[in-house]
């Protein structure tokens, strides 16, 4: 016997899934039903595809099944499976170890509430841990398909795990696994064969394989006057695949069972959309919008929830292909007609059948998130709260969907409370309006704040707020909604929008000014010029059309990106400004060389850039208080 300790992350989560998780410990059979229904999958799978399973049919493989074995004396039960099964070193790569890095992210997330927290078991793929919430002690014994080995797996959930080899009576005659669950005293309350038909139905009804349950049924015997205890076992689930059922057949709430079944999430989704299509291709879609955002949304190594079917035959679930990524919420079934048994990961980017049913499913799904945000405002708002922002990574991506994800995403903006969209933005446009601005380059309490502000709150000129760090980068690629220019405020041709009669004659007034400000400064502006878009603030900084913002730059260098030119951007002054008037008295003064970094130095602050030298700043800024002091 081979005695192992638990991997460090399995040992924290085993002490905290045993005290912290308690208000839905039924979930220990949702999980382990599901691990059993996944290792069934993979089996039919290979006994379809590769000739060495096809020969263990009948021979080391049994018809695919589920059994629930109760015993109700011994408070015992066990859950069996004729799937894939696993070896010694399955057993330990499996059970004693968990290597998917999100992990980590479940036991930082844990939050002491113990509803919420039990949420996140099936989203990180540790629920087989979860029957520790109700087991003193934990027996898997497994037979690897192909394999003639059984091994058995031995732990109590705390001091770590026990695997030996056992054979005769103690072994598997088929592949498969079998768990045996020793109950303790708040498990208990399971070891009753109604409450247990009352979990499959509730979690795993439509599990595609028929799962039985074995138990003791007590049946009045009118002879002997008394309930006479038979050993029966029953079918307690549907076995059907729901998602091929008739829409009219099908209730709100078997939708909801099967959504929880599928991902494990305990809250009902906000939406789900079901399609079959029948004409030159066949298949059929289920699409579920979860009520909260994964907790993986935006890892990279974020796992795929939409699983793909053949003809019923589940072939994969977690292939990053089937829909593109900024849908990566999105969680579901995809069953073909028409896609080959055998298609692999490879052949999956490169096949036509899938392309086609990849495009169509987008549309379909971006088609009915738009008829949401017009028939119900205040359930699509609650979607936008989490999605927003992979919409706009859509944006990027998606260049046949551009014109719908633009009418899907929400924007902040200077005019309401809350967010709204580009349609709405438009329809407050004045009538003289010609343009959408909108401001990007940070936090939104700077974006309010900025300089380049000031001329539309002077016009009472909308602004869309873009905040998300991610605005940068993909508002620069659009230039049109519909026929309505959109355009940037930190752009240089913005300020022709607003230019008045006056501006030749304050640049000519300017122009000495200007030239002193250029060369102090020297290169590291492209320009100094006379500003038409400031109200109150002396300075600002501006790029040219075709160059990156400060902000671009840096999100350029946060993503790895070196050897970028140097900021170089434009210098604008604001003519009419009191500090701007009292220069341009005496252009000559030795005081205009300190005054000329200053208005740059806070323009770049302004703008979130940070100071190449700070010091020499501050050095500044002292000598103009101490002048002014």
């Amino acid at each position: 016997m081979s005695k192992q300790q638990f991997q460090t992350e399995v040992s924290q989560l085993l002490q905290l899934i045993v005290h912290s998780l308690y208000s839905h410990p039924e979930i220990f059979l949702r999980e382990l039903i599901s691990n059993s229904s996944d290792a069934l999958d993979k089996l039919r799978h290979l006994t379809l595809t590769d000739d060495k399973y096809k020969a263990l049919v009948g021979n080391g493989i049994e018809s695919r099944r589920i059994d629930l074995e109760l015993d109700e004396d011994k408070k015992t039960l066990t859950i069996s499976d004729t799937g894939i099964g696993m070896n010694e070193d399955d057993l330990v790569s499996h059970l004693g170890t968990i290597a998917r890095s999100g992990t980590k992210n479940f036991l930082a997330r844990l939050s002491g509430d113990a509803r919420k927290d039990s949420n996140l078991i099936g989203q990180f793929g540790v629920g087989f841990y979860s029957v520790f919430m109700v087991a003193d002690t934990v027996e898997v014994i497994s037979r690897k398909a192909g394999e003639a080995k059984t091994y058995k797996w031995t732990s109590d959930g705390k001091t770590g795990f026990d695997i030996e080899e056992v054979a005769d009576d103690n072994a598997r005659k088929s592949a498969g696994t079998t768990v045996l669950i020793h109950f303790n005293d708040e498990g208990a309350q399971y070891a009753n064969s109604w409450r247990l038909q009352e979990i499959v139905k509730k979690y795993s009804n439509h599990i595609a394989f028929p799962i039985f349950l074995t138990y003791d049924k007590s049946e009045w015997s009118a002879e002997k006057k008394e309930s006479i205890k038979t050993r029966t076992t029953e079918q307690v689930n549907a076995a059907s695949a729901m998602w091929q059922r008739p829409k009219s057949e099908l209730k709100e709430e078997d939708y909801k069972e099967f959504y929880k079944s599928l991902t494990g999430d305990w809250e009902d989704p906000l939406f789900w959309f079901h399609t079959r299509a029948e004409g030159t291709l066949e298949y059929t879609t289920l699409f579920y919008i979860p009520a909260k955002a994964p907790l993986d949304l935006y890892q990279t190594d974020y796992k795929g929830g939409v699983k793909l079917y053949v003809k019923r035959v589940f072939i994969m679930d977690d292939s990053k292909d089937l829909l593109p990524q900024y849908l990566r919420f999105v969680r579901g079934i995809i069953d073909s007609e028409d896609l080959p048994l055998n298609v692999s990961r490879e052949i999956l980017q490169q096949n036509k059948v899938l392309t086609s049913i990849k495009t169509a499913s987008v549309k379909k799904i971006l088609s009915e998130l738009k008829n949401i945000s017009t028939n119900d405002p205040e359930k699509y708002s609650t979607f936008i709260a989490e999605y927003n922002r992979p919409l706009k990574e859509g944006l990027y991506s998606d260049y046949a969907n551009r014109e719908t994800l633009l009418d899907l995403i929400r924007f902040k903006s200077t005019k309401v409370e809350g967010l709204t969209s580009l349609a709405e933005a438009k329809e407050r446009m004045q009538p003289e309006q010609k343009v959408l601005y909108y401001i990007t380059g940070g936090a939104e309490s700077m974006l309010r704040n900025s300089p380049l502000l000031e001329i539309y709150k002077k016009k009472d000129i909308e602004v869309l707020i873009l905040d998300d760090d991610i605005d940068e980068i993909v508002f620069s690629a659009i230039v049109k909604y519909g026929d309505i220019d959109l355009k940037a405020v930190n752009k240089s041709s913005t300020s022709e929008d607003f230019k008045d009669e006056s501006a030749p004659e304050k640049s000519e007034e300017l122009k000495p000014l200007l030239e002193k400000i250029k060369a102090t400064i020297g290169e590291v502006v492209k320009e100094v010029r006379a500003s038409s878009r400031l109200a109150d603030s002396p300075s600002v900084i501006v790029s040219d059309e075709d160059e990156p913002s400060a902000r671009m730059r840096q999100v350029m260098q946060a993503m790895g990106q070196k050897n970028l030119p140097e900021l170089q951007p434009i210098l604008e002054i604001n003519p009419d400004h009191e500090i701007i008037r009292k220069l341009l008295a005496d252009p000559s003064n030795s005081k205009v060389e300190d005054a000329a970094w200053l208005l740059f130095d806070q323009a770049l602050l302004l703008e979130g850039v940070p100071l190449k030298d700070p010091a020499t700043f501050v050095q500044r800024l002292n000598r103009v208080l101490n002048q002014s002091i």
